[in-house]
Order: structure tokens, then sequence, then C-alpha cells
């Protein structure tokens, strides 16, 4: 068999539907002769973000794969696998290489070497009789333990090549593991004893889909829980217990528990310390820390207690040791009713911005009318960084799993057109959006144009205020000489050119009605760019612990 035909009957074996990327790389051919989807982007970065998004959207269960050429291919892909990597994404990447005999030659860039950091895994195929046992192991990379891309380079000059018949390959095993006994004993013990405890749940839910476990647990011991920005959506945020979720920007809600509890009980998290997630108190707290990896047992803040594995197996062995001890159902109602009163304080606080009917328009009240437009139970949406992140997330009540790609930690711009389209892919039935601003749309935006050209009906929404707000107060000097924080463009239009549907708005009583234009036009299988015009805001929900400066 040939080695192209081996690799793409590989990815059918493991249920590979769609393959991303951008030309040359013979898998792309090889892929379409197979019935596999394959879908060309604009730039490589989008290409992964989309194959990202696959991931994310199935916890896991399908794998997003994307492939390039070798040098400048990969080389514009690095910043994609290096973001996939900082959010525990698992994706298969297979860029080309150099031949062999050039592979470890300056100046030619060689993937296995250079993203050696920033994968679970990087290896090349030197040999195409050694192809099964590189693609198993990668799959099983992929499909086990936590999260991260995986690469397999292919050298150039291997296409010619014999792969052994018959092609003796088996989808990959799949495996998970739970947490010490006695740990969880003493888990249980400090919860029970707790006066203010909190559960902060991570991303480990979405890929463990622990989503019914850990209501189970935070209901019977009526326990808030609040969420990082990656694990956003697996909890409902509209249930009497929710705190909230937020990266830099949280609501008060989350900052005041967080600040009062005794305990707190990480569970599909790692605590990884960034500005772009929620700050950890620092004051000394007792500390329940549940995660797959057990590297990031007291990485960044320390705990108590460790328990290493799955969060849905962490989950059952905790709700079975409580079942096991009769442990009556606690009462929600001095909890329920502090939650209701802190958000009720802050949203006082906010809601003239939410409700704003000045032109340009405020970005809050964008989002605001978005949220009360759209079927927000079968929505996907997505920020992209800097102020969309800190404008919607903490705002933004996501009430099913998986409804919300939260992201943060390595926050590059452009990011979320990719997830959009990569989540519709994956999740056709739904709407997704990706809300983005005019500095991000200049990284992305021409892959607006792949959303048009592949039939992928997202629903973009543009926050163009004419300039990089953020940056104003740290840049006076020169935004004044030279006006380096001015950046501009008519962004509808833009959108039209591209093959999609655009559609400028400046009134902020047609923000409802524009929205709904714009769905209308992702229900015929057009993707629709709303660009609103907006004031240069650069207020946001940013509440530190009590302790820091």
């Amino acid at each position: 068999m040939k080695f192209g035909d081996a690799i793409a009957e590989i990815l059918k074996r493991e249920g590979i539907e769609v393959v991303i990327g951008y030309p040359v790389n013979h898998v792309l051919e090889h892929a379409a002769v197979a019935d596999i989807r394959t879908i060309i982007v604009r730039q490589e970065r989008t290409g992964l973000h989309m194959a990202d998004a696959i991931s994310r959207m199935t916890s896991g269960k399908k794998i997003g794969v994307f492939v390039c050429q070798s040098g400048p291919g990969v080389e514009n892909s690095y910043g994609a696998v290096a973001q996939a990597y900082a959010e525990s994404v698992p994706v298969l990447v297979m860029p080309g290489g150099y031949a062999r005999r050039q592979a470890h030659i300056d100046p030619n860039f060689n993937s296995t070497v250079s993203m050696r950091d920033v994968t679970k895994s990087a290896e090349p195929v030197n040999d195409a009789r050694e192809l099964v046992n590189i693609m198993r192991r990668a799959f099983s990379r992929l499909r086990n333990g936590r999260g991260g891309p995986v690469l397999v380079e292919i050298p150039n000059d291997i296409w010619d090549e014999e792969v052994p018949e018959p092609l003796d390959y088996r989808p990959v095993v799949s495996t998970r593991s739970g947490p010490d006994p006695e740990a969880v004993k003493k888990a249980v013990d400090l919860l029970l004893a707790a006066k203010r405890p909190v559960i902060y749940a991570g991303q480990g839910i979405h890929y463990a889909q622990a989503w019914p476990q850990l209501k189970e647990l935070a209901e019977h011991l009526g326990i808030p829980v609040s969420t990082s920005l990656e694990g956003k959506s697996a909890f409902p945020e509209d249930h009497a217990l929710a705190l909230g979720s937020g990266g830099a920007a949280i609501p008060m809600t989350i900052r005041h528990f967080l600040d009062e509890a005794d305990v707190i009980f990480g569970i599909g998290c790692s605590f990884t310390e960034t500005a772009f997630g929620v700050q950890m108190p620092k004051a000394p707290k007792r500390v329940i820390h549940a995660t797959l990896d057990a590297d990031h047992i007291n990485k960044d803040y320390g705990c108590e207690i460790g328990l290493v594995g799955d969060a849905a197996l962490t989950l059952d062995a905790m709700l079975a040791e409580i079942r096991a001890r009769g442990v009556q159902r606690r009462s929600w109602t001095y909890f329920s009713d502090e939650i209701a009163q802190v958000r009720a304080e802050w949203l006082k606080i906010w809601m003239p911005k939410l409700t704003s009917n000045q032109a340009p328009l405020s970005p809050y009240r964008v989002l605001w009318d978005l949220q009360k437009t759209v079927d927000v139970a079968n929505t996907i949406i997505t920020h992209d960084a800097g102020s969309p992140r800190d404008q919607l997330s903490p705002f933004w009540k996501s009430v099913t799993p998986l409804s919300y790609i939260g992201w943060g930690k390595s926050t590059q711009l452009g990011y979320g057109l990719g997830l959009a389209m990569g989540a519709k892919l994956a999740c056709p039935d739904k709407l997704c959006i990706n809300v983005w601003g005019d500095a991000a749309i200049g990284f992305t935006g021409m892959d607006f144009e792949t959303a048009a050209r592949d039939r992928i009906p997202i629903l973009s929404i543009l926050l163009n205020n004419f300039s990089m707000a953020m940056e104003l107060p740290i840049m006076k000097v020169s935004t004044e000489k030279y006006r380096a924080t001015d950046i501009s463009g008519h962004y509808a239009d833009f959108a039209t050119a591209l093959g999609g549907y655009g559609e400028r708005v400046t009134d902020p009583a047609e923000i409802g009605a524009a929205i709904r234009r714009g769905i209308a036009k992702t229900e015929e299988g057009v993707p629709a760019l709303l660009e609103f015009i907006t004031c240069k805001e650069i207020d946001a929900s940013r509440i530190m612990p009590k302790g820091y400066p």
C-alpha cells in the first residue's frame, strides 16, 4: 500500500471525518480519495484553530486533524500549535518535512525539533514501514491523559514508499484512571466539615463529560460553583448555585465567594497562574485539587489533598463515598440567597453599560442584546483576545455543556474565528458565534472567505471602535504623535466582498433586528458578519483578590 493511502486509511479507522490544511501536503489529496472531507484555509493558523474546536466540541471523541507544507507552512502554524498546547487541546498536526537527507541541515525548519516544547510528542516518519507504529503512538497520546497537540512530521521524499500489507492498524484504546480511595475519603471529610466551600471547575469536566456528576455533587452538598474560562458551561449558569465564570474579568460573585471560602475544591482544572484567568485568593485556603495530570498538583497553587484522575471517575468516587455515609441533601437557601444578592449588586453597577442607548454603541449593550436575542441553549459562542473576552465572559450565561469556548492562556488575536468555524463543523445544528474586535480581524479576517467558500455558516459579531482601545492608556504619546493605536476598515463590506453577508450597525435600536437578520442568513447557509460601531470602551469587571496591590 502506498504511504499516502495508508495514512488516509488509518485516519478513517480512527473516525476522522475532516482534514483541514493548506497545500502542498499530499495527505489532503489522499484523504479526499478516501472520502474524508478536506477544507483548505487561507492561512495555516486558522486551520489549526478549526481542528482545535472539533476536538473541544466532541470532548476529544473526534480528533481535529491539520496538515500543511514543510518550511513556511509549518512555521506559520507554530502559534496555533502553541495555543492548543496552552489550552490542553488534543489535535493531530501532520506537517510536511524536508527530505530526510536535509532534515537537520541549517536553516531548514525541523518541526520535530522546533515544536518539541509545544506538543505532547513530536515524531518524524523516517521509514514508511514504521508508519503504523508511529500513528498508533500518536493517537494513543491524543486519546489518553491530559490533552495536547501531537505532531507527526512527514518527509517530502517518503510518499512513493510502500507500507506493508495487510495494514495492521487498529483504533487505539482510550483509558481512564481514578483517584486514590484514601484521598477521596479525606476530600469528602474536608468538604463536609467546610463552612463556606466553593467548587472551581475546569475544562476537565468537559473532556470527562462529567456535567451530571458536578451538578449532583453541588446540589447534594449545597456548594456554590465557579468555573475557569476554559471550563465555562460545565455548570449551568442560570442555576441558583452558579457563581459564573470569567478570566481577567469576572463577576463579583466569583471574587466574593472565593475570597470568603474556607475550602476550595478544584476539579478538572490546573490552577495555572495566568493574568487571563481567575486569580486565586492570596490568603491561605484549604484546597482540594482534582486533576488528570499529576504534574499539576502543587504546580502553581498549593493543595492539602490531591486527587489524580479523570474528573468523572473522581466525582463518581466522591458521590459514592457521600452516599455510603448516608449524608443527607443539604439546603441551598443560605448560599443561593447570598449569590443572588451579590449578583444583583454587581449587575446594578454594570446595567447602565449593558442597556446604554449611546452612539457609538456600548459593546456591552451589543452583547447584552445578543444574549437576549439568540437561543442560548442551542448556541455555541466564543470570544477573541482582549476586550471581547472581558466584555463577554462575565455576563454571558451559558446553560448547556460545551456551549461556550473559553480560552486565554496564550491569548492570540484572531483565534475565535477558527474556533467558531470548527464548532460549526462539529455541531452543524448549533448557531456558532465568534465575538471579535477590529484588531483581531486584522490577523485572521481573510478566513471569513473560507467560511463562505466551504459553506460554514457562522455568525461573526465584530466590535469596531477604530482603535486599539485597551492600549490607549499606555500608548498616549505614540497615539498623539503618530496615531499608533488607530486602525480602521469597513468590515461589513469586506465580508460581502468575500462571499458572505455583511451589515454595519450604528443605531442601538437596530441591534436586535440586525442579529435576527444575521441568524436568518446563517440558516440559509451563508456566514454573516455584523459590524457594530462601538465606543472606545476600556472598563471591565476586573476584581482582584484581597491582598493584591
